[in-house]
């Protein structure tokens, strides 16, 4: 059993890392401060193939597999989570085209993502349904050799900036409600979209996210992904497998909060002595790294069992449910530490403490993991 990463592995690390301390460290708090979208760095990201860099060379990508996103994901979120995101994410939704899709329409939508030219988003959460994936009520009629869609989608990543989205849709009400749904493929200017960019969210305040009005949307039926009626099913695989990336942010947003806490308590002194001497200081020190290597653990093994063919998605779910706990508790722990100077913008933690929560609502809500690890521990 061998728990190092390999040489390559490390690089890719190190490059991200020096990567967001370079281009992304310093324009945190302006994107921060002004919900800007950072257009230029996620081009720059794409020419050093850290976008979909878990897509095989084959369709544009740097082919390093999930685990490699992951660890590039981790190091970006080191420094923000929103710009980390625009990276991260501006391949969200393509998951589903490289997994279901075509021939044609993986070397027509993923090599543009993966170069930087195009953004694309997955347009999946309604307003009256987020973790209730089968509660959505977007409809895709047949109408000749096309689809005609209705509907609304909610707290969509990348919803303004994205050339291209693939939607879940009812395409056979008639069906009981999980073999009901398929996934589409919507051009973003196509006519009858229409999208609004949410402002003013608690965190991620960099990254893109919007409310998405589908109004008679003509498409074609060859923009389907995948075996119509598939949809739901389609869509859990895509989570089981994004989920990771959640957990690779929250890695990287929890050991940020450690390393700049351990940086402060030993410059800081209280009492006549270092912040860091005093035992309940050293307490919280240790709580947030024990944490951080487990949850270490259970990022890199379930991105590794997903390359290795072999996905393990209770391991993910656990991975995505408890990286959420981590991000939340060690930003907490991180403003506490940092006493008054953590709550103003002076220091990153009061804007990590913001970030953090939303790793426990995305991507399934903690308590859509613990019901999606409940059955499959009583499935075994």
């Amino acid at each position: 059993m061998d728990f190092e990463l390999t040489e390559e592995q490390k690089m890719l690390k190190d490059m991200a890392y020096r990567f967001a301390q370079t281009e992304i460290g310093p324009a945190a708090q302006e994107c921060d401060e002004g919900e800007k979208y950072t257009h230029e760095i996620r081009k720059k990201a794409a020419e050093n193939g850290m976008v979909g860099a878990w897509i095989s060379e084959e369709y544009g990508g740097a082919g390093v597999g999930i685990l490699g996103n992951a660890l590039i994901t981790e190091e970006i979120s080191k420094f923000d989570m929103g710009i980390g995101l625009n990276i991260s994410a501006a391949s969200f939704g393509c998951e589903a085209i490289y997994q279901y899709g075509s021939e044609e329409q993986k070397k027509q939508y993923l090599p543009p993502v993966c170069s930087g030219e195009k953004v694309s988003a997955g347009a999946f959460t309604e307003p009256n349904a987020g973790t209730d994936v089968s509660g959505y009520k977007t409809r895709a009629v047949k109408d000749g050799d096309d689809y005609v869609i209705n509907g609304n989608k909610m707290f969509i990543t990348n919803g303004t900036v994205c050339d291209f989205m693939v939607a879940e849709c009812i395409t056979n009400p008639e069906e009981k409600k999980h073999n009901s749904f398929s996934l589409i493929i919507v051009p973003a200017d196509a006519k009858g979209v229409t999208r609004n960019k949410i402002h003013g969210k608690m965190g991620i305040r960099a990254s893109d996210t919007a409310e998405i009005a589908l109004e008679d949307v003509r498409v074609p039926r060859t923009n389907l992904v995948g075996r119509e009626g598939n949809g739901f099913k389609q869509l859990m695989h895509f989570f089981d497998t994004t989920r990771v990336m959640v957990a690779g942010q929250a890695l990287g947003l929890s050991e940020a909060c450690l390393e700049t806490s351990i940086k402060y308590v030993k410059e800081r002194t209280a009492f006549g002595a270092p912040l860091g001497a005093y035992q309940l200081t050293q307490l919280k020190l240790t709580e947030m790294a024990i944490r951080i290597e487990a949850l270490r653990g259970l990022v890199y093994k379930s991105a590794w069992l997903i390359d290795e063919g072999r996905p393990d998605y209770m391991l993910a779910a656990m991975a995505k449910f408890f990286g959420g706990q981590t991000a939340v508790f060690c930003a907490n722990y991180a403003v506490e530490l940092h006493g008054g100077y953590g709550y103003i913008e002076e220091y990153p933690v009061q804007k990590w403490y913001r970030d953090a929560k939303i790793l426990e609502l995305y991507e399934g809500t903690k308590e859509a993991e613990i019901m999606t690890i409940g059955r499959y521990l009583q499935a075994r």
